[in-house]
């Protein structure tokens, strides 16, 4: 379907600084971000729900104790939320009943992923957002992909670490990522292997000079990768 005018987001993307490659320092914060895409008019309940993703990955830290609750660069949850698992949004906290059958098998934060990819993919299909149900697919195939790869060298049973394996790209079988990724000589470096591939795929997808949703949720996704390495680095935003 044709893209309308009243779709197209010149002033947006041309006012948004130009993001550097992998590694470099984020040009804006996210927090920015969100609001420059909301003042002008943007698709922003898509970019609340892809902010949303680096959120948890946050809170996650905090209730590791890998990071304090003041630290925690949130854009989309508050402090609050980021430390009390009941202050999730609703769409977070789906009743047991809600859930299948072999949902029961998934330790906490693995239920709460699920959820969280399900429901950005009724986002994706709402707003009609091509490069959103694409990232969903990508980003649950790498993610399953990866912990079915941990636990077979574990001996473990892959079931129980699959997370919305319905919703993943089955024509990406990641072989070349995961290879690489295996052949990581530490954990940082087997993350940089994944985010960098992530870099890669993004972009990809971008669809320079659209100026769609699709090129906003785009720029939105590479921006959270920034801000992940350089929390990482220890930098800060220039």
């Amino acid at each position: 379907m044709r893209l309308s005018f009243a779709k197209r987001h010149f002033y947006l993307l041309c006012a948004l600084p130009d993001l550097k490659p992998f590694g470099n320092v984020p040009p804006i914060s996210k927090q920015e971000l969100l609001a420059v895409v909301t003042e002008s008019g943007g698709p922003t309940d898509v970019v609340r729900v892809l902010l949303m993703s680096d959120d948890l990955l946050q809170r996650e830290a905090v209730l590791a104790g890998e990071v304090e609750p003041g630290h925690a660069d949130l854009a989309v949850l508050s402090l609050q939320k980021a430390n009390d698992e009941q202050s999730l949004p609703v769409f977070l906290e789906s009743a047991k009943e809600d859930e299948p059958e072999d949902s029961r098998i998934l330790i906490a934060a693995d239920r709460i992923w699920r959820r969280y990819f399900h429901h950005t993919a009724k986002i994706a299909r709402r707003t009609h957002t091509q490069f959103l149900a694409a990232w969903v697919g990508f980003e649950v195939g790498l993610r399953n992909a990866t912990a079915k790869a941990r636990a077979e060298a574990l001996e473990l049973d892959p079931g129980h670490y699959m997370v919305a394996p319905e919703l993943a790209d089955s024509e990406n079988r990641f072989d070349n990522i995961l290879a690489d990724w295996i052949a990581a000589s530490n954990p940082l470096d087997g993350l940089e292997v994944l985010d960098r591939a992530r870099w890669e795929w993004l972009t990809d997808q971008e669809r320079w000079y659209s100026f769609s949703d699709d090129e906003v949720a785009a720029y939105t996704t590479k921006l959270m990768l920034l801000h992940r390495w350089h929390r990482i680095s220890g930098k800060g935003v220039s």
